[in-house]
């Protein structure tokens, strides 16, 4: 399920990108993606393609880091991958954690193909 968010907002932001840079396909999206949970790259691509469907996006690259960003509980220290955005400490069992890094999506390019005459050109996008 959140691959599936995940994979709107990516193409969302990639349309924009692509209709301000006067593109007339998108090529592929490169990007990174942290969260608090383990996230499947195979669900993320196969969401992207199915929102992509019939838009300026059908048939992208989606060129993806994913990270799973740790956690470390105040408690006893534990340093461990959280799951499902829950900061449960598999040691002591406290939810008094931390992440240990930067959450969010960055879409670092966007390849888009130009209208007629033109060839790929490239955009960028962040996004938190």
């Amino acid at each position: 399920m959140h691959e599936a968010s995940l994979a709107r907002q990516i193409l969302e932001l990639s349309l924009a990108e692509a209709a301000r840079a006067g593109g007339r396909a998108i090529v592929a999206v490169r990007g990174r993606v942290a969260q608090s949970e383990t996230m499947s790259r195979e669900s993320l691509e196969l969401h992207f393609r199915a929102h992509a469907r019939g838009t300026a996006a059908a048939g992208a690259r989606l060129e993806v880091e994913l990270v799973h960003v740790p956690g470390r509980c105040r408690a006893c220290g534990e340093t461990y991958l959280p799951e499902h955005h829950v900061l449960l400490c598999p040691r002591c069992g406290s939810t008094d954690g931390e992440e240990l890094g930067e959450t969010g999506l960055w879409l670092a390019s966007i390849e888009v193909e130009d209208g007629p005459g033109g060839g790929p050109g490239e955009g960028s996008r962040g996004a938190r």
